[in-house]
């Protein structure tokens, strides 16, 4: 059986640097399907849909929503040839009921174990409409390595640098944020995967450089001292989401070769002032995620985060504004207060105001999202910013190299 497997492309938001990362959801889930399929993989972002050649099945990978209006254009030219599609992934199970009306079959919840039943109904001509197992996950040690090789890495360079590669050692999330969708996908229990299967997939990365995707790896003490200690031989730079706030993780995190850390920054406050000071103080990049839009931000309020965010020397922001997804706290709210003011998928890119904000206008919040990005980037650009931490990790890197070589010297910086 020939399956085309296709991850759409989006907009991206305008402020940021445009590079593409290899996506980690197709690679998880063509890991687990049969052998006997052929696989190939095609990432709209850098790639284009093969349309002209003929295949027995279709999948369509949709991790954000933003990606479902093209993922409808794929899946009708491919439905109007006769070709059956699936869909899958994050924003499948978000937006179940519009995606049913534009595809053949839905699978919703995680992939192992799970797929063999699916291909084999395509193969005889019983597909059904949708294989739910929302309320089901797969048992965490049955996680293997992800399937790399359906990618085409020479798609995911910058400037002739490789990208980095994703990779998970955990699933679920014990936190309830606001606007996170975590807790209605992947369950509010955290769920390790055994080590020798996080060593296992580590030994297939051939990549030195890793973006640890988990939610947040500040969940269990012990266990992320395990994680670092389990990584540390591998070698391997990676960045990551918040790690907990103690001298032995973060001591163990940098030994793994922890390179930078994306951190949450939703106020002013002196535990986020710490918190920034406490990962710089082991020779930790920081990421500033900012979400602008709260029900407690007026402009005031806005002009003085951006203010403190230059005040801590953050290495890189990331602003988006809120956004209401689909089975978040924040969705939930909104839809009852009546202030959900657009549905259009493709505006749901974190990027556009698409509700009503409590203390500012849409139209304000939207002007300020662009004044944060161009004010906290006006003294050096993001790709510049971006090269500092770059540097550190190359750094990093020599130095390695001359230990090896048994070299005494000290590296130039």
């Amino acid at each position: 059986m020939n399956f085309l497997l296709v991850y759409p492309r989006w907009p991206k938001l305008a402020h940021q640097t445009v590079f593409n990362l290899p996506p980690h959801g197709p690679v998880v889930m063509a890991a687990a399907i049969p052998q006997w399929v052929t696989v190939t993989f095609v990432d709209d972002n850098v790639q284009d849909v093969p349309f002209d050649k003929t295949w027995d099945f279709v999948g369509i990978s949709v991790m954000l929503t933003a990606q479902l209006p093209r993922a409808f254009e794929i899946s009708g030219r491919f439905r109007a040839r006769g070709t059956p599609v699936i869909f899958g992934g994050i924003s499948a199970m978000l937006h179940a009921p519009e995606v049913q009306s534009n595809t053949d079959s839905l699978f919703f919840g995680e992939a192992e174990g799970r797929l063999a039943r699916v291909f084999e109904d395509r193969k005889n001509g019983r597909l059904k409409p949708l294989y739910d197992y929302r309320n089901s996950f797969a048992p965490i040690e049955d996680v293997g390595p992800a399937r790399r090789s359906i990618l085409d890495y020479s798609r995911y360079e910058h400037k002739g640098v490789r990208m980095v590669d994703l990779f998970h050692a955990s699933r679920g999330c014990k936190f309830n944020c606001y606007p996170c969708c975590t807790p209605f996908l992947g369950g509010r229990q955290f769920r390790p995967r055994p080590m020798e299967r996080v060593a296992e997939e580590l030994a297939t990365i051939d990549n030195e450089r890793l973006f640890v995707v988990d939610n947040s790896l500040a969940q269990d003490k012990q266990w992320e001292l395990t994680l670092f200690r389990t990584m540390a031989p591998f070698k391997k730079s990676f960045c990551c989401h918040p790690i907990e706030d103690d001298d032995e993780v973060l001591a163990a995190a940098v030994d793994a070769g922890a390179w930078y850390v994306y951190q949450a920054i939703f106020d002013t406050s002196d535990f986020i002032r710490e918190r920034i000071r406490r990962y710089k103080s082991f020779g930790l990049g920081v990421e500033g995620t900012i979400i602008l839009g709260l029900d407690d931000h007026d402009e005031d309020s806005i002009k003085r985060l951006v203010e403190f965010l230059l005040e801590i020397n953050l290495d890189l922001a990331e602003f988006t504004i809120l956004t209401p997804f689909a089975h978040t706290a924040a969705r939930e709210q909104m839809e009852k207060e009546g202030r959900i003011t657009t549905n259009d998928f493709s505006k749901y890119n974190a990027g556009e105001v698409v509700y009503k904000p409590a203390k500012i206008g849409a139209a304000k919040l939207q002007e300020l999202y662009h004044w944060a990005w161009e004010t906290f980037y006006a003294g050096e650009p993001q790709m510049l910013k971006m090269a500092r931490l770059y540097k550190k990790v190359l750094r990093k890197g020599l130095k390695e190299e001359k230990i090896n070589r048994g070299a005494t010297e000290d590296v130039v910086e």
